[in-house]
């Protein structure tokens, strides 16, 4: 299944991306089930752009030998890390057609450049942001001076361009570095999976995450460090008593496990069938597809939406001019028939993922 996700826009501050810290705790496993601890619990911090975007973004400290200050977009809605070269390797490396590799594979301070290129798109067809790279293997350290956890050798997509396919634009480097979460394997390599899925959290400890609730006052100009929002290893609670309503997932040949489920939609008198992805990527709009609609364009302020998973989660809420921005799609003019719920929706809902198990966790708060 080709995955297109959430749109992506360069966010810098004084020059630089957000910066993001973390703290990690280890897991004792001498201690019994009740007293299981996970692998890491990891503050992000949370920035507002132009009014009415919001983004996410985790400290990437360390990439194979190398010390940096990169910053990743946190995003539920996608697989796999995408970094930029520059900085991590030599800049006679980098041209304009590409990486230089000779041979299959080629390493440099501790990082396996392999020989397969490939584009990664993000966005809607036709004007998508497109970064060109290859597939690598690297270790990768999150966080930075308030505590940092580093995984093993893992596969990530290495960049050395990105462009806006609409006008021709070439963005600054490292300002699209993605942190993507989502289950299953990368769009451009199927070698890609979630970084935090290669983390090895050991017994009675499930492999995946949860995220806490997003804080709206947080989210400003400036950035906000948010304590405690990620949680790597989810432990037996988390997955029985904690409130979560789970959702078994969809594999597919190409892509693997699917973050999207299904589920309905209310709005304007009308109810639809709907095929949903809550998206951390997406930075200000929710995009409500509708084949039954009569024409695409903004929901009016004070609209209430109400969606209803087939599992049982349902969520309401109102739309105003900053908050739950809300846009009717139509499948056939977009491309795409998947409603795709912004950042906003984890201003009112946990999100939990399961990497072992192949489930999707939402409670509401």
């Amino acid at each position: 299944m080709a995955k297109s996700y959430s749109k992506y826009l360069p966010v810098f501050i004084g020059g630089l991306l957000l910066l993001t810290s973390i703290t990690s705790c280890r897991k004792d496993k001498a201690l019994g089930p009740t007293a299981l601890k996970p692998l890491a619990t990891i503050g992000l911090y949370e920035q507002l752009v132009d009014t009415i975007y919001r983004r996410v973004y985790v400290a990437i400290s360390k990439v194979g030998t190398t010390s940096t200050n990169y910053y990743g977009i946190f995003d539920t809605g996608s697989t796999g890390l995408t970094i930029d070269a520059t900085g991590l390797i030599p800049a006679s490396m980098i041209t304009s057609s590409g990486i230089q590799v000779t041979g299959d594979s080629v390493n440099v301070n501790g990082i396996t450049i392999t020989s397969h290129s490939s584009i990664i798109k993000y966005g809607d067809v036709g004007s998508e942001t497109d970064e060109y790279g290859n597939l690598a293997y690297t270790t990768v350290t999150i966080g930075d001076q308030n505590g940092s956890i580093a995984t093993t050798r893992i596969p990530i997509f290495l960049y050395y361009k990105i462009v806006n396919k609409s006008t021709g634009a070439t963005y600054p480097a490292h300002s699209n570095d993605v942190f993507g979460v989502g289950p299953g394997t990368s769009q451009v390599n199927s070698s890609i999976g979630s970084p935090l899925s290669y983390f090895k959290t050991g017994t009675s400890v499930t492999n995946g995450f949860k995220l806490a609730m997003f804080s709206s006052s947080k989210f400003t100009g400036a950035g906000n460090y948010v304590s405690g929002l990620l949680t790597i290893g989810l432990v037996p609670n988390d997955l029985s008593s904690a409130g979560f309503i789970m959702h078994p997932l969809t594999y597919y040949s190409t892509g693997g496990y699917s973050p999207d489920i299904s589920g309905t939609i209310s709005y304007n008198g009308k109810s639809i069938p709907a095929t949903l992805l809550f998206d951390t990527g997406t930075p200000s709009v929710t995009i409500l597809e509708d084949n039954t609609a009569s024409s695409q364009g903004n929901l009016p302020a004070n609209s209430v939406v109400t969606v209803t998973t087939n599992n049982g989660f349902s969520y309401s809420y109102t739309t105003n001019s900053t908050y739950n921005l809300t846009t009717i799609g139509k499948p056939s003019v977009t491309g795409d028939p998947r409603t795709i719920y912004s950042i906003d929706f984890f201003l009112s809902n946990e999100y939990l993922m399961d990497y072992t198990d192949h489930q999707l966790g939402l409670k509401n708060n």
